[in-house]
């Protein structure tokens, strides 16, 4: 076949796995003239998916055959759709290629299962390995592992690629039962603690058990690395969750990555919103779910990472278990929790100001340093461009008290609509 008709098969195949984004890892780059890449993105233009998403990354499948029945899956053994396999130097050829173009910044691969786990894992190692160690590529590479291969693959992915991920693919171990049987959550688990433990031997933070653990899986020895490659994963390890291919609500969704940022040291939980596909089960919903629900879920994911909140507070339990669509998760909270509000922006804890809606991590640090200097008024908010309508109701400070604002009953309406767009002139 073709190559670029096996790109524009592989390629469009791969844009139903989110998880490829390219923060984390160390800074390399081939200024000073030897090797070639980078992983920081200068001078590096982004390409766009069919979908509108901006990436950066050769994004493509080593191939779409798959032994596997998957049945969300538009790539499962008994999808009718057109098959290709790329070969393990037309990967590398073609990621040089489009690194050479300015095109991408790395390349994120994945693949259907073939032959086996263990021969499609050596296939994606060995893309790896070649890119760093024969053509000394400094790039950003990201491996979506196979669950079953050899731990020891495993272990040599964690050498050569930035950073590594096991897709746990739904919410629940039910879940994954109904709709994907040939796969075992059990195993899924296993290799990503596997990870984790290399992961954390590499930063020095692995104790005596997960110490004992790596080296039960201890990673071989590949010789000299000329690329400068990772240590292991530095940019850590990843998943992904569909969502809508089954019943789990969002409170269970929220449970599974608060489980899995806490055991495995995730970097990151992926929500990719669930694509109906040609000639799907009966057991598969018929339409998609509401791409504001994959949005609300990252929007949550954020509160649980970065400000503080406990997954179990975020979804409310007047909401079966879902989070609200026409509002955030943050002001949802605060709306349903205006006892604790108004804040005062002079005396509050950093951890009550990331609660207040408009607020984010840096406005807050910002804040704080200011207030350290002097007393804040009305008018650093707006030197600091956060959204004022939103943030006033829940703060007080130097010149502003809300009053009985928190009380007002159109209070939710006021905060959540939306003007309507305008076109823009051109002059």
């Amino acid at each position: 076949m073709d190559l670029n008709r096996k790109l524009a098969i592989l390629a469009d195949a791969a844009k139903y796995d989110a998880s490829c984004a390219s923060s984390g890892t160390d800074k390399r780059d081939s200024r000073g003239g030897r090797g070639m890449g980078s992983t920081e993105g200068m001078g590096i233009c982004h390409s766009y998916a069919p979908d509108g998403r901006c990436i950066s990354l050769l994004k493509i499948l080593l191939t779409n055959f798959c032994q596997y029945d998957c049945l969300y899956c538009i790539n499962r053994e008994s999808s009718n759709v057109p098959r290709a396999r790329f070969s393990v130097d037309e990967v590398v050829h073609l990621t040089l290629d489009f690194y050479a173009r300015n095109c991408i910044e790395g390349l994120f691969l994945s693949s259907g299962i073939i032959r086996s786990p263990d021969y499609t894992m050596e296939q994606l190692v060995e893309v790896a390995r070649l890119l760093r160690e024969d053509h000394d590529f400094r790039g950003y590479i990201h491996l979506k592992t196979i669950p079953d291969a050899d731990p020891v693959l495993l272990a040599r992915a964690g050498r050569y690629a930035d950073r590594l991920s096991i897709n746990v693919e739904l919410p629940t171990s039910a879940g994954l039962q109904a709709l994907a049987p040939e796969k075992d959550a059990g195993a899924i688990r296993r290799s990503m603690a596997r990870m984790a433990v290399h992961i954390g031997e590499a930063k020095g933070q692995a104790g005596d058990d997960a110490a004992a653990a790596a080296r039960a899986v201890s990673l071989p020895v590949t010789g000299p690395r000329r690329g400068k490659a990772p240590r292991f994963a530095p940019a850590g390890q990843s998943t992904q969750m569909i969502v809508g291919a089954d019943a789990a609500t969002d409170a269970a969704i929220l449970d599974t990555s608060a489980n899995l940022y806490g055991a495995y040291r995730l970097r990151r939980v992926y929500y990719s919103a669930f694509s109906p596909i040609p000639d799907a089960a009966s057991r598969l919903p018929p339409a998609a779910p509401p791409l504001m629900r994959e949005h609300r879920l990252y929007q949550a994911d954020w509160l649980m990472r970065f400000y503080g909140f406990e997954h179990h507070e975020i979804v409310p339990a007047t909401q079966q278990g879902m989070l609200a669509l026409d509002v955030d998760p943050k002001l949802a909270w605060a709306l349903a929790h205006r006892e604790r509000f108004p804040v005062d922006l002079n005396t509050a804890p950093q951890e009550l100001l990331l609660r207040v809606p408009g607020l984010g991590v840096r406005a807050v640090q910002q804040l704080m340093a200011a207030r350290r200097q002097r007393r804040l008024r009305a008018e650093d908010l707006k030197r600091l461009r956060v959204p004022t309508a939103r943030v006033m109701p829940f703060v007080q400070l130097d010149g502003h008290r809300p009053a009985r604002a928190l009380e007002a009953p159109d209070l939710r309406a006021r905060l959540t609509q939306r003007a309507e767009p305008a076109q823009a002139s051109l002059f």
